[in-house]
């Protein structure tokens, strides 16, 4: 399954930049976050989602495959929900400037496994978009109360 998206962040991309390599903002703006932590060359994470019927809580690590510093992440990871399934792919993250913002869009292929790919790709795909949706908008107030902090 593809995921494809884009946001506007209200911050200058280095600012973006290092909020997206941040893991105490990430674990903050991440949907259903309870634990983030940075390990090697990448991540450890635990999330609890629900998409439709199905609560899971899932364990997974996110490895950057490529970083191009204030312009692009190559991302793959994959996890598990133990019977609600599994998620593996990757993602291009890019970051371009917009106005006095950043622009940063997203490419996904992702597979799942399990009881979500019983509950067809469409109600898959709605609740990503969602979950990046919640993100960004996270992301952005973190990012405005840094800077509201700092003046």
């Amino acid at each position: 399954m593809e995921l494809t998206g884009a946001f506007t962040v209200d911050r200058p991309r280095d600012e973006v930049w290092d909020a997206l390599n941040d893991v105490d903002t990430l674990r903050d703006a991440i949907p259903g976050c309870q634990t983030l932590e940075a390990e090697g060359d990448g991540y450890d994470a635990t999330i609890q989602l629900k998409i439709g019927p199905v609560k899971a809580r899932f364990s997974g690590r996110v490895t950057i495959a490529e970083a191009v510093p204030g312009q692009k992440l190559g991302l793959t990871g994959e996890g598990s929900g133990g019977i609600a399934g599994f998620a593996k792919g990757g993602a291009t993250v890019l970051l371009n400037d917009k106005g006095h913002g950043t622009e940063v869009s997203y490419t996904a292929e992702v597979a799942i496994g399990g009881k979500l790919a019983q509950l067809g790709s469409r109600l898959v795909t709605s609740t990503s978009k969602k979950l990046a949706t919640q993100f960004f908008d996270r992301l952005n107030e973190i990012l405005t109360q840094q800077e509201e902090a700092a003046q």
